[in-house]
């Protein structure tokens, strides 16, 4: 039998094993494989985690669709008379009015119901991705320490995001949910080891502990990094931190068993887990020094 070896860049390795999805990663080789489409009896799945399965990579990138960009500034201007109409004639639109009310735990003013409305005509969201895509909102709202519910404003700029990632079903919207789970752990994981407590990551840090986490590192090479630059520099310094894992991941080496192993310059006499140290860490050294 002739097994043909199957090449995974190792981004994209990267992203699969950071969606936590194991019908997602199936699926993956099932089409790099080369069939042409997915065929839920053949991977052992049913419809409906063959469809969340899809969604997954959808969400990763890593199928590739074409996408229809909304443009926020197209969207209409609706009146006080169209939301009316629909509440009269659009039984789904009424019911859906009702549980957002619901949900957020007030009454929605006119200005509110035309947004609602957007949702429903010119996004084309469905009426149960709207209500996930609501309650997505308010508990995203409460795990970052806010005490009222989020305004439809808010709401909104979310709505456009799914629309603009083809969030437009309840598989895709279970696969992305999932993955701002699995996303949310891996930060919360961090924080502790960056001994951050009691405040969030400003946009800057966020920005940081992502591109750490999405090129692959495990929790014990971050804590290393960590460890070094806090002896190198006094306290945390994202930048210092971001140039040793930047440098690491260039390097290939994304485990604390590799980088103690291959992270030392050859022909220079370390000993076996050793290392020379780097140009920084030789000036942090030296200013050690110097205030002595």
């Amino acid at each position: 039998m002739n097994i043909e070896t199957i090449t995974v860049e190792q981004e994209e390795l990267h992203r699969l094993l950071s969606c936590g999805s194991g019908d997602a990663a199936l699926l993956y080789l099932y089409l790099r494989c080369g069939n042409p489409a997915a065929n839920a009896a053949e991977l052992g799945l049913s419809g409906t985690r063959l469809s969340c399965a899809e969604a997954t990579l959808r969400q990763l990138g890593l199928v590739r669709e074409q996408r229809q960009h909304i443009i926020p500034g197209e969207r209409p201007n609706y009146t006080e008379r169209d939301v009316l109409r629909a509440v009269d004639s659009e039984p789904s639109f009424r019911s859906l009015y009702g549980e957002v009310q619901r949900v957020l735990g007030r009454n929605l003013n006119t200005e509110e119901l035309k947004i609602l409305l957007g949702f429903v005509r010119y996004l084309g969201l469905p009426e149960d991705v709207i209500s996930v895509l609501v309650c997505y909102c308010k508990d995203r709202a409460r795990q970052q320490g806010k005490l009222r519910n989020p305004s439809l404003r808010t709401i909104e700029k979310e709505a456009y995001a799914w629309a603009e990632r083809g969030i437009d079903t309840m598989e895709e919207a279970a696969a992305f949910i999932q993955a701002q789970n699995v996303r949310n752990s891996r930060l919360s994981r961090l924080l502790q080891q960056l001994q951050i407590r009691g405040r969030s990551l400003t946009p800057g840090e966020e920005k940081y502990a992502q591109s750490w986490l999405d090129m692959g590192f495990d929790e014990e090479a971050i804590a290393m990094a960590y460890e070094r630059t806090c002896l190198n520099t006094g306290s945390l310094s994202w930048p210092y931190m971001n140039k040793i894992l930047t440098r690491w991941h260039e390097a290939g080496l994304h485990t604390a068993e590799k980088i103690r192993s291959g992270d030392r310059k050859p022909g220079t006499g370390a000993k076996p887990g050793q290392r020379e140290l780097d140009e920084d860490e030789k000036a942090a050294i030296q200013r050690m020094f110097q205030e002595v």
